[in-house]
């Protein structure tokens, strides 16, 4: 009975191990194949020129509050109630509108970036599924999100190199994160 127990703990064990050995694991910094892409650098063109235009009406808005504001200060003693009620409420209505602004601005910019980066997340998502279905790999893992603690290079696949030939990216073009650090 012993030696049936241990003849099928020992076959068990045999199958498990080679089904262990059969599966591929992958890695990518999903993070670092963006920012290589060609995609990315237009979109980000777009934002930072929509991100000025915003900006630029900012101030134009914050120079009209101020000049209204330092008139007020100047001429407020010389002013009737009525008048300085006035520009009270013309410095309150200037406020409230730039305080309208920032908040618009700031959610119409989050939705430009989403709208921009999202075809490009795609198409990355697109290559590394490629990729992974080529190597016949179990699973990917994106080290950008910074949730593996270990990974063994001899095990995980780094798919990074066929992912940026498979978006058309050069070998040699590296982002910025892979720069040679110099040291002072």
């Amino acid at each position: 009975m012993k030696k049936i127990t241990l003849l099928l703990f020992v076959v068990a064990a045999g199958i498990f191990s080679s089904n262990a050995q059969t599966l591929k694991f992958g890695h990518i910094n999903t993070s670092e194949a963006v920012a290589l892409m060609s995609e990315r650098d237009s979109a980000v063109v777009k934002l930072d020129t929509y991100r000025n235009e915003l900006l630029e009406e900012m101030e134009a808005m914050q120079t009209e509050f101020n000049t209204k504001y330092n008139t007020y200060q100047q001429k407020a003693a010389s002013w009737t109630q009525t008048v300085r009620e006035s520009k009270e409420a013309e410095l309150t209505e200037i406020n409230q509108r730039l305080q309208q602004f920032q908040q618009s601005a700031q959610q119409d910019l989050a939705q430009m970036e989403q709208t921009l980066m999202m075809p490009i997340y795609q198409k990355a998502q697109e290559a590394i599924n490629k990729v992974a279905k080529a190597k016949d790999l179990l699973y990917v893992f994106d080290l950008s999100a910074g949730t593996i603690v270990y990974k063994n290079d001899a095990v995980s696949i780094d798919i990074l190199p066929d992912v940026k030939k498979e978006l058309g990216i050069p070998a040699e073009k590296v982002a910025p994160t892979q720069l040679p650090q110099t040291t002072k």
